[in-house]
C-alpha cells in the first residue's frame, strides 16, 4: 500500500495581528523614506533663510551705525564752528580798548599812585572743642564760629 503524499502549502500565519502590524510598519516606513528627501530639502531651505536673514540684519545695523557716525560728523564739524566763533567774541569783549572805552564811560581812569599793602591776618578766638563725642551731622552746634 501506498502512502498518500501530502503536499503542505505554506504555513499559516497563526498570529494575524503581528501580520498587520508588521504590514502597517513596512508602509509606514516606506512613506518615510519618500517623505524624507523633502524634510532634507525643507529643512537645508530653512538653514539658508537663517543665514540670510543674518546677514541682511547685520547689514542693517552697520547701515545705521554708518548713518550714526556721518550724524556725529556733523554735530562735531558744527561745535567746532561753533567754537571759533564764542573764541572769536571772547577775544573781542576781553580786547584793551573795549575796556578802556567801557571804563571812560563810567568815569574810571588809570592809577596814579601804586601801594603795596599787607593786610594781617584775622585773629580769631580758639574754639572750644566740644567735651563729648558728638555725631558729625550735630557737630555745628557744639562749636561756635
Amino acid at each position: 500500500m501506498l502512502a498518500p503524499r501530502v503536499v503542505e502549502a505554506r504555513p499559516r500565519v497563526r498570529n494575524v495581528r503581528t501580520a498587520r502590524v508588521a504590514a502597517l510598519q513596512r508602509r509606514t516606513k516606506t512613506a518615510q523614506k519618500r517623505c524624507a528627501h523633502l524634510g532634507r530639502f525643507f529643512g537645508g531651505l530653512a538653514a539658508v533663510l537663517a543665514l540670510l536673514m543674518g546677514y541682511v540684519m547685520l547689514m542693517s545695523n552697520l547701515t545705521g551705525l554708518d548713518y550714526a557716525v556721518a550724524r556725529a560728523e556733523r554735530e562735531r564739524v558744527a561745535l567746532q564752528d561753533q567754537t571759533a566763533r564764542l573764541d572769536d567774541r571772547i577775544a573781542m569783549l576781553r580786547s584793551q580798548e573795549r575796556l578802556a572805552a567801557i571804563a571812560g564811560e563810567f568815569g574810571m581812569r588809570d592809577a596814579q599812585d601804586f601801594a603795596i599793602v599787607t593786610v594781617p591776618r584775622e585773629q580769631r578766638p580758639a574754639s572750644p572743642r566740644p567735651r563729648l563725642a558728638l555725631l558729625s551731622t550735630f557737630g555745628w552746634l557744639a562749636t561756635t564760629r
